[in-house]
Order: C-alpha cells, then structure tokens, then sequence
C-alpha cells in the first residue's frame, strides 16, 4: 500500500450516542420531576396494564402497516440510535490520495493487491471495479443505484418508528376509554371513581410520551445518520472517480476537500489554505 495509507486512520469508528441517551433521560426526568413537584408520586404514571395496551398495540398496528423486513431492520436499527457511527472525510481523503499517488505511479492495476486491506466495504467495491477496468461512467451508474438504495432502507426503517409515533397516542386514548369502560362498571363505588378516571388517562401519558419522546425523534435521528454515511460514500465515489481520470493527487486533494467544505465540513488541511493556493499548488 501507498506509504500514506500505512497506519490510516479509519474512516468510521463507533461510540455511543450520550446525546439520545442523555436526551431520554432530561426529557423522562422532566417529566417525572414536573409531577412530583405538582404533588403527584411516580407510581401515578406506573401502570403496567397500560404500557401493555400501547406498546403492545402500537407494535401491531406497525406490524399491519409495514413489512416485516422493514420491521426487522427497524429494530436492527436501534443500535445506530444508541450508538453513533462517526464518519472521519480527513481520513478518507488520506487514503483516497494514497491510493491515487501509487496509481499515478504504478499504474492503476498496482492497487489489486491493496484490495484485501481495505476495512471500508464501499470503498473496496469501487476499487475492485477500477481494477477491473470498469468504465468510468458505468461505474457511476453502478454506485448511485447503490446509494439510491442504501437512501431507501434508510427511509424504509425511518418509516417504521414515524408510523409509531403516529400510531401510539391513538392507541393511549384506546387505553383510556378501556379504563373509563372498567370505572363506569363501578358507579355505585363513587369514592374509587376519582381514581380509577385518573388511572385510565395514565394509557394516553404514556402514549404521547413515547411518540414525541422516541419514536419521532429515532424517526429523525435515523434520517440524519443516514444522511452522514451517503456523503461520506459520495466523497468516496468522487475521489475514485478522480483517480480513474487520473487527476493530479495534489489536485484530487484539493478537491475533495472542497466537497466536504460544500457539505458543511471543514477539514483541517483545507482550513489552512485558500482555494487559489491549492490550486496553483497542485498544479505544481
């Protein structure tokens, strides 16, 4: 491999997301704390027959909507909420650099035997087309149907937790003239009627709670992670592009660099230079 590309950073690496976790937390406490200084006690909003009616009846409700293989990628989906898959585009454009020095050197060909070291799928599989001599326009229609795809799922599972979030608060207020149907069976006990209204609203608390605390938000969360991982790959479909046109490195450098800064990135080497400089400097 290209001496740069020895030791490279990696261009993903995984952490856990304290922002979804820290945000259910306030969100949970916020609300717990608001009833308790209210008067109010935890085990007021503590009731397991309701969760059962709305979370059962929200996942089958989604389950009569969606197919069932969007339902399991949903859930498969969970880790990328809890867990954030940081995309490093510095890193990417080091390898993508290093592997077009060693083109522009050794011919194109001579990165057949980097393949197997790739940890990046996407970028391996664009690779392994240019070495086999695949056109470079047929590649791109290759790689956007990829990405069109990918852009798909990635909606598919955003679809599941937005159709529970629309489906969970219908279902709390199920929950809760189900409770009100057992209270108005007891009439003649007017001192429990109080009580048992209160505990049938419990169903639609937790209802709304978990559509605009969860649901939609993962909806969301889940769009924009999918958003990170389809730029970074069209940085990487561009500079792979550059090299099969067999662009200056200095220069695919420099470009790269402006298609993070147009995606709202800025990495460092492109921060410490202006544009005409990088270019007169590639040029050189």
């Amino acid at each position: 491999m290209a001496e740069k590309a020895e030791g490279k950073a990696k261009l993903r690496s995984t952490r856990p997301d304290f922002a979804t976790l820290g945000g259910v937390v306030v969100a949970i406490a916020s609300l717990l704390g608001g009833l308790i200084l209210d008067g109010g006690k935890v085990s007021d909003v503590t009731q397991v027959t309701a969760a059962i009616i709305v979370l059962g009846g929200t996942l089958g409700a989604v389950m009569v909507t969606s197919p069932l293989s969007s339902l399991l990628a949903a859930l498969g989906g969970l880790k990328k909420i809890l867990f954030e898959q940081v995309t490093h585009p510095e890193a990417a454009i080091d390898e993508v650099v290093a592997y077009a020095t060693k083109a522009r050197k050794s011919s194109l060909i001579s990165l057949e035997e980097d393949l197997d070291k790739i940890d990046e799928p996407f970028l391996k599989k664009m690779l392994t087309l240019a070495v086999d001599g695949t056109d470079l326009q047929e590649l791109r229609k290759m790689i956007d149907l990829d990405l069109a795809q990918a852009e798909k799922k990635a909606e598919a599972e955003a679809k599941v937790f937005e159709a529970a979030g629309g489906y969970a608060p219908t279902i709390g207020i199920i929950g809760a003239v189900m409770g009100l149907i057992q209270v108005m069976k007891h009439l003649e006990n007017i001192d429990e009627v109080g009580k048992g209204i209160a505990i049938a609203f419990v169903a639609t608390v937790y209802g709304v709670a978990t559509a605009n605390l969860f649901f939609l938000p993962a909806a969301n969360k889940l769009k924009t992670r999918a958003q990170k991982d389809i730029q970074l790959k069209e940085l990487l479909l561009e500079g792979v592009s550059c090299i099969l046109e067999g662009m200056n490195p200095k220069l695919i450098r420099t470009k790269l660099e402006a298609f993070v800064q147009d995606s709202g990135k800025k990495p460092k080497a492109a921060a410490e230079k202006t544009g005409a400089a990088a270019t007169a400097e590639a040029r050189g």
